[in-house]
């Protein structure tokens, strides 16, 4: 199941990040680039660092000099995430192209590798929030809180892993069909945004 496939690579990226903890450390997949795995790793990795990132921006004694070089690594990292996703979704939609849809097939709302996304998002919640559930300096209802919503996030990762095993199942038998949209984001691009190419004049 590409789930637990999923879950295995998130888990071990971000083991993996917090030996260093260095939001711009490159990344040393240990898995063989161009495979599945490695843009797991790749992607995981770039949510990890970015995760980091918006725990920095939120300092309340941040220098203003400070916000403008974090606010532009996390707009440089989320481009990265959007392009990575579409390589996931590439590979599925490769995987898939001699399917044929039968004539009841549906589209899901999202696609395979905007719910690994959130996969992978999950499993930086499942590991930050087990941190503060066992936080030595916390009030004892700090941490029944976090262990509450600990339990709740696993639950949802149960989910999810489901959801997206059963999706990709649904294609395999026609049920559902996906397609491949380029998000196309207008902000970074010089072209499309603005505000940057009325500067360049």
């Amino acid at each position: 199941m590409i789930s637990a496939q999923c879950n295995r690579i998130f888990e071990q990226v971000v083991s993996d990040y917090h030996q260093y903890n260095d939001i711009f450390k490159v990344i040393d997949s240990p898995y063989e680039a161009g495979t599945i795995d490695h843009i797991l790793y790749t992607k995981c990795w770039i949510d990890t660092a970015q995760w980091h990132m918006e725990d920095e921006i939120r300092n309340p004694n941040i220098d203003s000099s400070e916000v403008i070089k974090w606010k532009r690594s996390i707009d440089k990292s989320n481009q990265d995430r959007t392009d990575i996703v579409e390589v996931i979704d590439s590979y599925f939609y490769e995987k898939y192209k001699d399917i044929v849809a039968l004539p009841t097939a549906k589209i899901n709302t999202e696609s395979p590798a905007w719910a690994i996304d959130r996969l992978s998002i999950l499993a930086l919640k499942v590991y930050h929030m087990q941190e503060e559930s066992t936080r030595t300096d916390a009030s004892e209802y700090h941490l029944l809180q976090c262990s509450e919503k600990l339990s709740v996030l696993l639950q949802q990762q149960v989910d999810l892993s489901l959801a997206i095993d059963e999706l990709l199942e649904d294609i395999e038998k026609g049920d559902k069909y996906m397609r491949v949209y380029r998000q196309m984001k207008m902000y970074n691009d010089p072209n499309l945004n603005p505000v940057l190419y009325n500067n360049k004049k």
